[in-house]
């Protein structure tokens, strides 16, 4: 009895140690993971868009307030169109004696597009300008001058802090925005006197070469064109006629038929000549670049 007795002790203590031994297994603990020392990275900002856009400011002359048209290097992360409307608030002007209009505390808070039409947000600082009768009319013409020179823009309206109750419909005091969406209106520009709007600077051009552009106060509202290589070579000239003359500010188009030149690269020279001496006035050059 003494024996079995003895028999079953042992078995019970090898039966405690295997348990034991089970339970500590169970109970390892896998090592912690110390915290990582590395520093999320950064979201890289994307690059700034950059180009050249025109902008519309105010001139005062000889007891004259008229536009002057601009163009100037912009970027913006997002918008050109953001950066031309700070580029008027903000911006220097080129033309001697111009000037600025918006008040300069003016934000865009944005610029919608929608089927040709461009609804502009300011903030209310916008409504601080101080500026008579003809001082408001140029200003809402430079904004809306500035902006439909994209493309993808025909007509503007304004909101100020997304609204446009009875303040923003007021504006400055005396045109109001009564009349919006406002149409593109160039006729109160009178500097440069010309300027080319195709073929646009450095483009590819062949024949027969279609120009098209602005004049304002031209003699006989002529409008001389020549076409030139690199090196000064006259490939081809011409001349149209602008749809106004003499204080008003017209348009023209016209197009030049020429043999391709041996040279990448030339010009497109427009301009008018003096009646008193012949001379080549406000003469424009855009760069060009000749088709293979």
């Amino acid at each position: 009895m003494q024996t079995l007795l003895k028999k079953l002790f042992v078995v019970l203590l090898i039966t405690m140690a295997f348990t034991a031994l089970g339970c500590q297994r169970g109970e390892v603990r896998q090592p912690q993971q110390k915290p990582s020392t590395q520093k999320p990275t950064k979201k890289e900002k994307p690059a700034p868009i950059t180009g050249k856009v025109a902008v519309y400011y105010l001139k005062s002359a000889e007891d004259e307030i008229y536009l002057v048209r601009e163009i100037h290097k912009v970027s913006h992360e997002r918008s050109l169109k953001i950066a031309a409307l700070e580029e008027l608030i903000s911006g220097n002007p080129e033309t001697e004696d111009a000037y600025r209009v918006i008040p300069p505390k003016t934000k865009v808070l944005g610029v919608k597009v929608d089927n040709g039409l461009a609804t502009v947000d300011f903030s209310s600082e916008v409504l601080q300008a101080n500026v008579g009768s003809v001082g408001e009319a140029l200003g809402i013409k430079s904004i809306v001058n500035t902006l439909t020179e994209f493309p993808d823009v025909d007509r503007v309206s304004f909101t100020v802090e997304g609204e446009v109750d009875q303040r923003a419909k007021d504006w400055w005091g005396h045109i109001g925005l009564a009349e919006q969406p406002f149409l593109c209106d160039i006729s109160d520009v009178r500097e440069p006197r010309i300027w080319v709007t195709s073929p646009i600077p450095d483009s590819k051009v062949a024949s027969p070469l279609t120009v098209t552009g602005t004049a304002w106060g031209v003699f006989e509202a002529t409008v001389n064109l020549r076409l030139v290589t690199e090196d000064e070579q006259k490939i081809v000239e011409g001349h149209t006629t602008a749809s106004a003359w003499m204080g008003e500010r017209g348009v023209f188009e016209t197009t030049l038929h020429f043999t391709k030149p041996k040279t990448k690269t030339g010009y497109l020279e427009v301009f008018w000549y003096s009646p008193k001496d012949g001379s080549e006035l406000d003469k424009v050059r855009v760069p060009v670049k000749f088709e293979e």
